[in-house]
């Protein structure tokens, strides 16, 4: 196992681990990011989650790095059902540059998210879309109801959310 996966091991999803230091580490030296993304799909939980939060980091910066992957990342994103990569994947998936059918895609994920037993995840989802409608018309017209009813009927986190992303998509 590589020294980064290595740091990402051990503990418990309570804990990050060494993730900032990877963070850096991954910045400084992108040839070792395919071994992040390869870990999304580890049998351990504590790396899938680890991995998944490097990964929202580093794009959070470089984007760009992430654009390789993305049929993998998809893939991973619409599979998995552990809430910390779901709230990570939804975080980075608006980063990704995606074709017309991507998009499709990553609103089918998302709103599958929405149905997540977290409310972490569902605000995340939330955001996620309000950033999709954000630079897509059509999508907006979708996406407007959907965040009016979930600021209604949704946990505290999720309203106050809805009313921010609201009040951002009517700028």
């Amino acid at each position: 196992m590589h020294s980064i996966l290595k740091k990402l091991s051990g503990g418990t999803r309570r804990t990050l681990g060494q993730t900032n230091e990877i963070v850096i580490e991954v910045l400084n030296n992108p040839r070792v990011f395919p071994q992040l993304v390869a870990a999304l799909t580890s049998d351990d939980e504590v790396l899938r989650m680890r991995a998944a939060d490097a990964i929202e980091k580093i794009t959070a910066e470089r984007p760009d790095l992430l654009q390789r992957f993305k049929k993998k990342f998809l893939a991973v994103a619409n599979r998995t059902d552990q809430q910390e990569v779901r709230w990570h994947a939804a975080q980075i998936l608006p980063r990704l540059k995606l074709t017309t059918i991507e998009r499709a895609v990553v609103v089918e994920i998302l709103f599958d998210y929405l149905r997540d037993k977290s409310s972490i995840v569902k605000t995340f989802a939330m955001q996620a879309l309000a950033d999709l409608a954000a630079r897509d018309p059509q999508l907006q017209s979708k996406i407007r109801p959907l965040l009016e009813e979930l600021t209604q009927i949704g946990t505290l986190a999720m309203r106050a959310r809805g009313r921010k992303l609201l009040h951002q998509l009517s700028r």
